[in-house]
């Protein structure tokens, strides 16, 4: 293979992930949960909403709820939906709120190439909000480390 048909199948490699990245993952209608974009600005806040709708990352240590140590259930701000306890909740060092498994049916995840690099996204199962991503870098029992957006969560105390 010569210079030219390399540097060719690379491009068209970077080309297709491009071109699937565009094409329409879930359909918003599969959710229980919908609202239109306004509602959705109207609801949230600037920072929920991109976080949320837009799939941003807040910055790290900027959450409140990383240091939320209570007995409670951490759910999504979009819609309420109930997505973690606080029994699996641990300090990760990374300046987000995360959790090493999800509360049964809560999340969903997605494919995320946003970096350049393959990486899981964790998204709320009720109203597909964009809540963070999943490494497998956490603790046992699960080895997972679902590290999320604390602007998309809310937290109820036991």
């Amino acid at each position: 293979m010569d210079r030219r048909h390399f540097l060719g199948g690379i491009a068209s490699g970077v080309g297709a992930v491009a071109l699937w990245q565009l094409l329409p993952g879930e359909a918003e209608a599969a959710y229980a949960y919908t609202l239109t974009d306004a509602q959705w600005r109207k609801k949230l806040s600037p920072w929920a909403y991109k976080v949320l709708r837009q799939e941003a990352t807040e910055h790290p240590y900027s959450s409140p709820l990383n240091d939320e140590h209570r007995a409670g259930i951490f759910s999504c701000a979009g819609c309420a939906q109930k997505l973690f306890s606080s029994k699996t909740k641990f300090d990760s060092g990374t300046g987000w709120p995360s959790f090493w498994a999800p509360l049964p049916r809560a999340v969903g995840t997605n494919r995320d190439f946003a970096l350049g690099y393959p990486r899981t996204e964790v998204h709320c199962a009720r109203c597909g909000g964009h809540l963070g991503h999943v490494f497998d870098d956490g603790p046992k029992p699960t080895g997972k480390r679902y590290c999320m957006n604390g602007v998309a969560l809310s937290f109820q105390p036991a």
